[in-house]
Protein backbone atom coordinates (compact mmCIF):
# COMPACT_ATOMS: atom_id res chain seq x y z
CA UNK A 1 0.00 0.00 0.00
CA UNK A 2 0.68 3.68 -0.14
CA UNK A 3 -1.44 6.56 0.52
CA UNK A 4 0.00 8.47 -2.44
CA UNK A 5 -2.49 5.32 -4.35
CA UNK A 6 -5.87 8.11 -3.15
CA UNK A 7 -5.24 9.62 -6.63
CA UNK A 8 -4.95 6.45 -8.92
CA UNK A 9 -8.47 5.29 -9.97
CA UNK A 10 -10.29 8.66 -10.94
CA UNK A 11 -10.91 9.73 -14.13
CA UNK A 12 -7.63 11.42 -15.84
CA UNK A 13 -10.02 14.17 -17.76
CA UNK A 14 -11.74 15.36 -14.28
CA UNK A 15 -10.66 18.73 -12.48
CA UNK A 16 -8.72 17.61 -9.58
CA UNK A 17 -7.03 20.97 -8.61
CA UNK A 18 -8.15 24.59 -9.12
CA UNK A 19 -5.52 27.10 -8.33
CA UNK A 20 -4.87 30.76 -9.03
CA UNK A 21 -7.89 30.33 -11.45
CA UNK A 22 -6.08 27.45 -13.16
CA UNK A 23 -7.35 23.65 -12.88
CA UNK A 24 -5.40 20.68 -12.77
CA UNK A 25 -7.04 17.04 -13.71
CA UNK A 26 -5.99 14.44 -12.30
CA UNK A 27 -4.45 13.04 -15.41
CA UNK A 28 -2.26 16.27 -14.99
CA UNK A 29 -1.67 15.65 -11.34
CA UNK A 30 -0.55 12.10 -12.16
CA UNK A 31 2.18 12.90 -14.02
CA UNK A 32 3.58 16.11 -12.22
CA UNK A 33 3.69 13.58 -8.99
CA UNK A 34 5.53 11.09 -11.01
CA UNK A 35 7.78 13.38 -12.44
CA UNK A 36 8.41 15.10 -9.14
CA UNK A 37 9.20 12.00 -7.30
CA UNK A 38 11.77 11.20 -9.79
CA UNK A 39 13.25 14.69 -9.37
CA UNK A 40 13.18 14.52 -5.10
CA UNK A 41 14.98 11.18 -5.96
CA UNK A 42 17.42 12.96 -7.75
CA UNK A 43 17.97 14.91 -5.01
CA UNK A 44 18.62 11.64 -2.69
CA UNK A 45 15.31 11.84 -1.41
CA UNK A 46 14.61 7.80 -0.30
CA UNK A 47 12.34 5.64 1.84
CA UNK A 48 12.47 7.05 5.53
CA UNK A 49 13.93 10.58 4.66
CA UNK A 50 12.14 13.86 5.97
CA UNK A 51 11.29 16.51 3.25
CA UNK A 52 9.93 20.09 5.10
CA UNK A 53 6.86 21.60 2.89
CA UNK A 54 6.77 25.52 3.68
CA UNK A 55 4.29 25.78 1.62
CA UNK A 56 0.90 27.61 0.87
CA UNK A 57 -2.20 25.91 -0.06
CA UNK A 58 -1.56 25.34 -4.18
CA UNK A 59 -0.74 22.71 -6.08
CA UNK A 60 3.20 22.49 -5.67
CA UNK A 61 1.92 21.44 -2.03
CA UNK A 62 -0.09 18.67 -3.26
CA UNK A 63 2.39 17.44 -5.87
CA UNK A 64 5.06 17.17 -3.22
CA UNK A 65 3.10 15.85 -0.62
CA UNK A 66 1.75 12.83 -2.99
CA UNK A 67 5.39 12.61 -4.27
CA UNK A 68 7.28 12.30 -0.92
CA UNK A 69 4.81 9.63 0.24
CA UNK A 70 5.17 7.83 -2.58
CA UNK A 71 9.06 7.53 -2.15
CA UNK A 72 8.52 6.40 1.58
CA UNK A 73 9.50 9.53 2.72
CA UNK A 74 8.05 11.31 5.27
CA UNK A 75 6.36 15.09 5.21
CA UNK A 76 7.06 17.64 7.80
CA UNK A 77 4.58 20.72 7.02
CA UNK A 78 5.62 23.27 8.47
CA UNK A 79 3.64 27.09 8.99
CA UNK A 80 5.34 28.87 5.58
CA UNK A 81 4.83 32.36 7.72
CA UNK A 82 7.25 31.25 10.41
CA UNK A 83 10.04 32.94 10.86
CA UNK A 84 13.89 31.86 10.54
CA UNK A 85 14.22 30.75 13.88
CA UNK A 86 11.29 28.68 14.17
CA UNK A 87 11.80 26.84 10.96
CA UNK A 88 15.33 26.38 12.10
CA UNK A 89 14.34 24.23 15.55
CA UNK A 90 11.89 22.27 13.76
CA UNK A 91 13.83 21.29 10.88
CA UNK A 92 16.67 20.45 13.10
CA UNK A 93 14.25 18.81 14.85
CA UNK A 94 12.89 16.32 12.51
CA UNK A 95 16.74 16.14 10.43
CA UNK A 96 15.09 16.93 7.54
CA UNK A 97 17.04 16.19 4.15
CA UNK A 98 15.08 18.25 1.37
CA UNK A 99 13.07 21.79 2.20
CA UNK A 100 10.63 22.29 -0.10
CA UNK A 101 9.47 26.01 -0.12
CA UNK A 102 7.37 28.73 -1.63
CA UNK A 103 8.62 31.62 -3.33
CA UNK A 104 7.39 33.99 -0.98
CA UNK A 105 9.31 32.10 1.70
CA UNK A 106 12.41 32.93 -0.02
CA UNK A 107 13.79 35.97 1.77
CA UNK A 108 13.04 34.56 5.27
CA UNK A 109 15.07 31.37 3.94
CA UNK A 110 17.66 33.48 3.47
CA UNK A 111 18.13 34.16 7.17
CA UNK A 112 17.93 30.77 7.69
CA UNK A 113 21.60 29.77 9.86
CA UNK A 114 22.71 26.70 7.45
CA UNK A 115 25.11 25.77 10.33
CA UNK A 116 21.40 25.27 12.42
CA UNK A 117 20.14 22.92 9.99
CA UNK A 118 23.00 19.91 8.92
CA UNK A 119 20.89 17.63 7.80
CA UNK A 120 19.77 19.85 4.66
CA UNK A 121 21.24 18.77 1.68
CA UNK A 122 18.78 20.98 -1.25
CA UNK A 123 16.12 23.30 -1.39
CA UNK A 124 13.71 23.57 -3.73
CA UNK A 125 11.59 26.96 -4.16
CA UNK A 126 8.79 27.97 -6.14
CA UNK A 127 10.22 30.78 -7.62
CA UNK A 128 11.32 29.84 -10.96
CA UNK A 129 14.28 32.37 -11.23
CA UNK A 130 16.60 30.12 -8.76
CA UNK A 131 20.01 29.36 -10.12
CA UNK A 132 19.33 25.79 -9.30
CA UNK A 133 22.63 23.81 -8.31
CA UNK A 134 22.41 22.46 -4.54
CA UNK A 135 26.15 21.83 -4.51
CA UNK A 136 27.12 25.25 -4.57
CA UNK A 137 24.28 25.99 -2.11
CA UNK A 138 22.18 27.77 -4.33
CA UNK A 139 18.28 26.88 -4.45
CA UNK A 140 16.66 24.10 -6.58
CA UNK A 141 13.64 25.56 -8.90
CA UNK A 142 10.40 23.68 -8.29
CA UNK A 143 10.18 23.46 -12.08
CA UNK A 144 12.90 21.93 -12.90
CA UNK A 145 12.33 19.02 -10.65
CA UNK A 146 8.60 18.50 -12.35
CA UNK A 147 11.05 17.88 -15.75
CA UNK A 148 12.68 15.00 -14.62
CA UNK A 149 12.50 11.44 -15.29
CA UNK A 150 9.25 9.62 -13.36
CA UNK A 151 10.25 6.64 -11.11
CA UNK A 152 8.25 3.79 -9.63
CA UNK A 153 6.28 4.64 -6.69
CA UNK A 154 7.06 1.82 -3.61
CA UNK A 155 5.47 -0.20 -1.50
CA UNK A 156 5.20 0.17 2.50
CA UNK A 157 3.63 -0.97 5.21
CA UNK A 158 0.49 0.26 7.12
CA UNK A 159 2.39 1.54 10.07
CA UNK A 160 5.25 3.11 7.60
CA UNK A 161 5.69 6.96 9.04
CA UNK A 162 3.79 9.43 6.41
CA UNK A 163 4.15 12.66 8.25
CA UNK A 164 5.58 14.55 10.82
CA UNK A 165 3.15 17.45 11.83
CA UNK A 166 3.93 19.78 14.84
CA UNK A 167 1.15 20.28 17.72
CA UNK A 168 0.92 21.09 21.19
CA UNK A 169 -2.35 18.83 21.12
CA UNK A 170 -2.34 17.01 24.01
CA UNK A 171 1.25 17.15 25.20
CA UNK A 172 1.60 20.73 26.09
CA UNK A 173 4.91 22.20 24.29
CA UNK A 174 5.15 21.50 20.42
CA UNK A 175 5.85 17.90 19.74
CA UNK A 176 5.95 16.42 16.53
CA UNK A 177 3.31 13.71 16.11
CA UNK A 178 3.78 10.57 13.95
CA UNK A 179 1.50 10.04 11.41
CA UNK A 180 1.65 6.49 9.70
CA UNK A 181 0.21 5.85 6.14
CA UNK A 182 -1.84 3.39 8.14
CA UNK A 183 -3.48 5.71 10.23
CA UNK A 184 -3.93 8.39 7.81
CA UNK A 185 -6.05 6.06 5.07
CA UNK A 186 -7.79 4.41 8.00
CA UNK A 187 -9.04 8.34 9.31
CA UNK A 188 -10.22 9.06 5.69
CA UNK A 189 -11.94 5.59 5.08
CA UNK A 190 -13.86 5.88 8.91
CA UNK A 191 -15.28 9.75 7.79
CA UNK A 192 -16.56 8.11 4.51
CA UNK A 193 -18.43 5.66 6.27
CA UNK A 194 -20.46 8.61 7.43
CA UNK A 195 -23.70 9.23 5.50
CA UNK A 196 -23.65 12.25 3.24
CA UNK A 197 -19.79 12.90 3.26
CA UNK A 198 -17.88 14.23 0.85
CA UNK A 199 -18.31 12.42 -3.54
CA UNK A 200 -16.50 12.80 -6.57
CA UNK A 201 -19.23 15.17 -7.32
CA UNK A 202 -18.01 17.64 -4.67
CA UNK A 203 -16.20 21.05 -5.19
CA UNK A 204 -14.77 21.68 -2.33
CA UNK A 205 -13.41 24.97 -0.85
CA UNK A 206 -10.02 24.62 0.57
CA UNK A 207 -8.85 27.75 2.74
CA UNK A 208 -7.64 25.55 5.83
CA UNK A 209 -4.14 25.70 5.64
CA UNK A 210 -2.75 22.29 4.49
CA UNK A 211 0.09 22.17 6.89
CA UNK A 212 -2.07 21.52 9.32
CA UNK A 213 -4.10 18.42 9.95
CA UNK A 214 -7.71 19.87 9.22
CA UNK A 215 -6.71 21.02 5.61
CA UNK A 216 -4.39 18.21 4.99
CA UNK A 217 -6.30 14.95 5.45
CA UNK A 218 -9.89 16.40 6.36
CA UNK A 219 -10.22 18.52 3.41
CA UNK A 220 -6.97 17.32 0.92
CA UNK A 221 -7.10 13.97 2.04
CA UNK A 222 -11.02 12.95 2.21
CA UNK A 223 -11.45 15.06 -1.03
CA UNK A 224 -9.03 13.21 -3.72
CA UNK A 225 -9.27 9.65 -2.03
CA UNK A 226 -13.26 10.35 -3.66
CA UNK A 227 -12.11 12.02 -6.60
CA UNK A 228 -13.38 15.43 -5.51
CA UNK A 229 -12.76 18.91 -7.03
CA UNK A 230 -10.47 21.30 -4.88
CA UNK A 231 -10.36 24.87 -5.16
CA UNK A 232 -6.84 25.80 -3.33
CA UNK A 233 -7.37 29.31 -1.29
CA UNK A 234 -4.33 30.96 -0.04
CA UNK A 235 -6.24 33.47 2.25
CA UNK A 236 -9.65 34.02 3.87
CA UNK A 237 -11.71 36.89 2.62
CA UNK A 238 -15.60 36.66 3.70
CA UNK A 239 -16.72 39.08 0.62
CA UNK A 240 -14.21 36.90 -2.19
CA UNK A 241 -14.96 33.59 -0.62
CA UNK A 242 -18.69 34.17 -1.19
CA UNK A 243 -17.85 35.38 -5.21
CA UNK A 244 -15.54 32.05 -5.03
CA UNK A 245 -18.17 30.01 -3.76
CA UNK A 246 -21.16 31.49 -6.45
CA UNK A 247 -18.31 31.35 -9.67
CA UNK A 248 -17.06 27.91 -8.73
CA UNK A 249 -20.16 25.91 -7.72
CA UNK A 250 -18.89 25.01 -4.39
CA UNK A 251 -20.51 22.34 -2.49
CA UNK A 252 -18.65 21.34 0.44
CA UNK A 253 -16.83 24.26 2.97
CA UNK A 254 -15.09 23.07 5.76
CA UNK A 255 -14.01 25.65 7.77
CA UNK A 256 -13.70 26.96 11.37
CA UNK A 257 -15.26 28.83 13.84
CA UNK A 258 -13.93 32.19 13.17
CA UNK A 259 -14.66 31.93 9.49
CA UNK A 260 -18.56 31.06 10.04
CA UNK A 261 -18.73 33.88 12.28
CA UNK A 262 -16.86 36.11 9.57
CA UNK A 263 -19.94 35.47 7.31
CA UNK A 264 -22.76 35.93 9.81
CA UNK A 265 -21.42 39.34 9.60
CA UNK A 266 -21.36 40.41 6.14
CA UNK A 267 -24.64 42.90 5.94
CA UNK A 268 -24.82 43.03 2.57
CA UNK A 269 -24.48 39.13 1.71
CA UNK A 270 -27.35 37.81 0.32
CA UNK A 271 -29.92 34.97 1.85
CA UNK A 272 -28.81 32.43 -1.06
CA UNK A 273 -25.38 32.81 -0.86
CA UNK A 274 -24.76 29.75 -0.18
CA UNK A 275 -26.94 28.20 -2.30
CA UNK A 276 -24.66 26.01 -4.03
CA UNK A 277 -23.20 24.32 -0.86
CA UNK A 278 -24.75 21.27 0.51
CA UNK A 279 -22.04 20.27 3.23
CA UNK A 280 -21.37 23.31 5.67
CA UNK A 281 -18.33 21.89 8.23
CA UNK A 282 -16.51 23.21 11.57
CA UNK A 283 -13.80 21.79 13.59
CA UNK A 284 -10.83 22.80 15.44
CA UNK A 285 -12.96 24.93 18.18
CA UNK A 286 -16.12 24.78 19.33
CA UNK A 287 -19.05 26.63 17.27
CA UNK A 288 -20.84 29.24 19.23
CA UNK A 289 -24.31 27.92 19.28
CA UNK A 290 -25.25 32.18 17.98
CA UNK A 291 -23.37 31.21 14.98
CA UNK A 292 -24.98 28.09 14.35
CA UNK A 293 -28.32 29.73 14.53
CA UNK A 294 -26.96 33.24 12.57
CA UNK A 295 -25.52 30.89 9.58
CA UNK A 296 -29.16 28.95 9.58
CA UNK A 297 -31.55 31.71 10.09
CA UNK A 298 -30.18 33.87 7.53
CA UNK A 299 -28.71 32.01 5.22
CA UNK A 300 -30.47 28.61 5.45
CA UNK A 301 -27.47 26.74 6.43
CA UNK A 302 -26.85 24.39 9.26
CA UNK A 303 -22.74 24.47 10.19
CA UNK A 304 -21.93 20.89 11.36
CA UNK A 305 -19.65 20.21 13.90
CA UNK A 306 -17.05 17.91 14.27
CA UNK A 307 -14.18 17.04 16.93
CA UNK A 308 -10.34 15.43 16.42
CA UNK A 309 -7.01 16.13 17.08
CA UNK A 310 -3.73 16.19 15.58
CA UNK A 311 -3.00 12.35 17.42
CA UNK A 312 -6.00 10.89 15.98
CA UNK A 313 -5.04 11.95 12.02
CA UNK A 314 -7.57 13.92 13.12
CA UNK A 315 -11.31 13.27 12.70
CA UNK A 316 -12.98 11.50 15.62
CA UNK A 317 -16.86 12.49 15.65
CA UNK A 318 -18.83 14.03 13.14
CA UNK A 319 -22.14 15.69 12.43
CA UNK A 320 -22.45 14.53 9.39
CA UNK A 321 -25.45 12.39 7.86
CA UNK A 322 -27.39 13.11 11.60
CA UNK A 323 -29.78 15.68 11.82
CA UNK A 324 -27.96 18.63 13.44
CA UNK A 325 -28.19 19.03 17.22
CA UNK A 326 -26.90 22.25 18.13
CA UNK A 327 -23.53 22.65 20.28
CA UNK A 328 -23.00 18.91 19.68
CA UNK A 329 -19.66 17.60 17.57
CA UNK A 330 -21.74 14.45 16.61
CA UNK A 331 -21.39 10.60 17.09
CA UNK A 332 -18.13 8.76 16.85
CA UNK A 333 -17.27 7.59 13.16
CA UNK A 334 -17.39 3.89 12.63
CA UNK A 335 -14.35 2.37 13.84
CA UNK A 336 -13.28 4.90 16.27
CA UNK A 337 -14.20 3.88 20.12
CA UNK A 338 -14.75 6.98 22.41
CA UNK A 339 -14.65 6.86 25.94
CA UNK A 340 -15.41 9.58 28.83
CA UNK A 341 -13.13 9.12 31.24
CA UNK A 342 -13.02 10.44 35.32
CA UNK A 343 -10.46 9.41 37.90
CA UNK A 344 -13.21 7.21 38.91
CA UNK A 345 -14.08 5.37 35.82
CA UNK A 346 -16.58 6.20 32.83
CA UNK A 347 -18.41 9.11 33.15
CA UNK A 348 -22.27 8.91 33.56
CA UNK A 349 -24.27 10.26 30.92
CA UNK A 350 -24.77 13.90 31.10
CA UNK A 351 -21.26 14.12 33.40
CA UNK A 352 -17.94 15.55 32.37
CA UNK A 353 -15.26 13.34 31.63
CA UNK A 354 -11.61 13.46 29.41
CA UNK A 355 -12.14 12.34 25.92
CA UNK A 356 -10.49 8.65 25.43
CA UNK A 357 -10.07 7.84 21.42
CA UNK A 358 -8.98 4.02 20.11
CA UNK A 359 -9.00 3.12 16.61
CA UNK A 360 -6.54 2.39 13.52
CA UNK A 361 -6.50 5.97 12.80
CA UNK A 362 -4.81 7.08 16.59
CA UNK A 363 -1.20 7.71 15.61
CA UNK A 364 2.21 6.20 16.42
CA UNK A 365 3.54 8.78 19.43
CA UNK A 366 6.02 11.97 19.47
CA UNK A 367 8.85 11.44 17.62
CA UNK A 368 11.86 10.98 19.71
CA UNK A 369 9.69 11.39 23.16
CA UNK A 370 8.60 8.27 25.14
CA UNK A 371 8.03 10.00 27.79
CA UNK A 372 5.31 11.93 26.21
CA UNK A 373 4.09 9.63 24.35
CA UNK A 374 3.75 7.26 27.27
CA UNK A 375 1.43 10.20 28.80
CA UNK A 376 -1.38 10.10 26.12
CA UNK A 377 -1.40 6.41 25.03
CA UNK A 378 -2.09 3.59 27.27
CA UNK A 379 -0.89 0.16 27.07
CA UNK A 380 -3.87 -0.68 25.50
CA UNK A 381 -3.91 1.75 22.71
CA UNK A 382 -6.07 4.21 24.37
CA UNK A 383 -5.43 8.05 23.00
CA UNK A 384 -5.88 10.14 26.40
CA UNK A 385 -7.09 13.45 24.59
CA UNK A 386 -6.73 16.24 27.44
CA UNK A 387 -10.10 17.49 25.62
CA UNK A 388 -13.26 17.20 28.17
CA UNK A 389 -16.53 16.50 27.21
CA UNK A 390 -19.99 15.11 28.28
CA UNK A 391 -22.35 13.17 25.99
CA UNK A 392 -26.23 12.44 26.08
CA UNK A 393 -28.37 9.39 25.72
CA UNK A 394 -28.00 8.74 22.29
CA UNK A 395 -24.03 9.22 22.49
CA UNK A 396 -23.76 12.76 20.91
CA UNK A 397 -20.92 14.58 22.43
CA UNK A 398 -20.68 18.27 24.00
CA UNK A 399 -17.37 19.57 24.10
CA UNK A 400 -16.75 21.32 27.46
CA UNK A 401 -13.03 22.64 27.57
CA UNK A 402 -9.20 21.48 27.19
CA UNK A 403 -8.55 20.07 31.11
CA UNK A 404 -5.57 22.25 31.10
CA UNK A 405 -7.35 25.81 30.38
CA UNK A 406 -9.94 24.55 33.71
CA UNK A 407 -9.98 27.46 35.88
CA UNK A 408 -10.49 26.11 39.65
CA UNK A 409 -11.64 29.50 42.06
CA UNK A 410 -12.73 28.46 44.90
CA UNK A 411 -12.64 24.68 44.46
CA UNK A 412 -15.30 25.08 42.14
CA UNK A 413 -14.66 24.37 38.61
CA UNK A 414 -15.11 26.81 35.34
CA UNK A 415 -14.71 26.62 31.95
CA UNK A 416 -13.50 28.92 29.93
CA UNK A 417 -15.60 27.70 27.07
CA UNK A 418 -18.68 28.02 28.95
CA UNK A 419 -17.78 31.64 29.96
CA UNK A 420 -17.06 32.70 26.68
CA UNK A 421 -20.26 31.65 24.81
CA UNK A 422 -22.46 32.90 27.36
CA UNK A 423 -20.50 36.64 26.94
CA UNK A 424 -20.93 36.66 23.16
CA UNK A 425 -24.45 36.41 23.45
CA UNK A 426 -24.58 40.15 24.46
CA UNK A 427 -25.58 42.28 21.08
CA UNK A 428 -21.92 44.12 21.89
CA UNK A 429 -19.94 41.52 21.71
CA UNK A 430 -17.89 39.60 18.92
CA UNK A 431 -15.35 37.21 20.43
CA UNK A 432 -14.12 36.54 23.93
CA UNK A 433 -11.02 34.90 25.28
CA UNK A 434 -11.27 33.77 29.06
CA UNK A 435 -8.06 32.23 31.08
CA UNK A 436 -7.58 31.71 34.38
CA UNK A 437 -5.32 33.97 36.54
CA UNK A 438 -3.66 33.96 40.50
CA UNK A 439 -6.16 34.98 43.11
CA UNK A 440 -5.47 35.42 46.80
CA UNK A 441 -8.30 34.37 48.29
CA UNK A 442 -9.92 32.31 45.59
CA UNK A 443 -6.70 30.60 44.02
CA UNK A 444 -7.55 31.64 40.99
CA UNK A 445 -10.34 34.15 39.38
CA UNK A 446 -11.55 34.56 36.05
CA UNK A 447 -10.41 37.10 33.21
CA UNK A 448 -11.85 38.00 30.17
CA UNK A 449 -10.35 39.41 26.57
CA UNK A 450 -13.31 40.82 24.95
CA UNK A 451 -13.55 41.96 20.99
CA UNK A 452 -16.28 44.46 20.53
CA UNK A 453 -18.17 45.32 17.32
CA UNK A 454 -17.57 48.69 15.93
CA UNK A 455 -18.64 51.71 17.62
CA UNK A 456 -19.37 49.93 20.39
CA UNK A 457 -19.08 51.86 24.20
CA UNK A 458 -20.15 48.95 26.62
CA UNK A 459 -18.62 48.71 29.70
CA UNK A 460 -16.57 46.68 31.66
CA UNK A 461 -19.26 46.70 34.68
CA UNK A 462 -21.86 45.99 31.88
CA UNK A 463 -20.26 42.95 30.96
CA UNK A 464 -19.44 41.69 34.27
CA UNK A 465 -23.40 42.22 35.33
CA UNK A 466 -24.66 40.64 31.87
CA UNK A 467 -22.91 37.49 33.08
CA UNK A 468 -24.35 37.92 36.91
CA UNK A 469 -27.26 37.70 35.21
CA UNK A 470 -26.62 34.27 33.44
CA UNK A 471 -23.84 32.53 35.02
CA UNK A 472 -23.25 31.24 39.09
CA UNK A 473 -21.31 33.42 40.21
CA UNK A 474 -17.81 32.18 40.80
CA UNK A 475 -18.27 31.66 36.73
CA UNK A 476 -18.44 35.08 36.34
CA UNK A 477 -15.38 37.47 35.33
CA UNK A 478 -13.64 39.68 37.95
CA UNK A 479 -11.76 41.57 35.08
CA UNK A 480 -12.33 42.46 31.52
CA UNK A 481 -9.66 43.60 28.77
CA UNK A 482 -11.16 45.07 25.66
CA UNK A 483 -8.87 44.62 22.49
CA UNK A 484 -9.07 44.20 19.04
CA UNK A 485 -8.59 40.68 18.31
CA UNK A 486 -7.65 37.68 19.84
CA UNK A 487 -5.05 35.30 19.16
CA UNK A 488 -5.65 32.67 16.73
CA UNK A 489 -3.45 29.90 15.17
CA UNK A 490 -4.10 29.04 11.35
CA UNK A 491 -6.26 26.62 11.81
CA UNK A 492 -8.88 29.40 13.90
CA UNK A 493 -8.21 27.52 17.12
CA UNK A 494 -8.20 30.37 20.30
CA UNK A 495 -4.36 30.54 21.85
CA UNK A 496 -4.94 31.70 25.14
CA UNK A 497 -1.75 31.82 26.32
CA UNK A 498 -1.02 34.76 23.97
CA UNK A 499 -4.77 36.63 25.08
CA UNK A 500 -1.84 39.08 27.48
CA UNK A 501 -0.38 39.91 24.07
CA UNK A 502 -3.54 41.27 22.11
CA UNK A 503 -3.38 44.75 21.07
CA UNK A 504 -5.97 46.68 23.97
CA UNK A 505 -8.11 49.92 22.63
CA UNK A 506 -8.53 52.85 23.63
CA UNK A 507 -11.52 51.80 26.91
CA UNK A 508 -11.43 52.46 30.08
CA UNK A 509 -12.15 49.39 32.01
CA UNK A 510 -14.24 50.26 34.74
CA UNK A 511 -12.53 49.58 37.86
Amino acid sequence: MNLAEIIDDHAPESTALIWNNRATTYGELRSQVDHFRGGLASLGVGDGDRVALVLTNGVPFVVTYLAVLGLGGVIVPLNPTSPAPELENQIATVGATVVVIDRSCTATWADVDAAAVPTVTAVVTTDPNAAGDPDAGELVPFDRLLESDPVERVDVDADHLAALLFTSGTAGAPRAAMLTHGSLRANNQQSLSAKGHMNGDDVVYCVLPVFHIFGLNVVLGLALTVGATVVLVQRFDPSTALQSIADRGITVIPGAPGMWAAFTQLEDAPADAFASVRLALSGASRLPVSVFAAMRDRFGVEVLEGYGLTEASPIVTTSTGAPARPGSVGRSLHGVEVRLVTAHGDALVGDVGEIWVRGDNVFAGYLDDPEATAAVLTEDGWLQTGDMATADDDGYLYLVDRAKDLVIVSGFNVYPAEVEETLVTHPDVVEVGVVGVPHPFTGEAVKAYVVLRPGSLVDEETLIDYSLDRLARYKCPSKIIFVEALPRNMSGKLVRRNLDDALRIGLTPTT
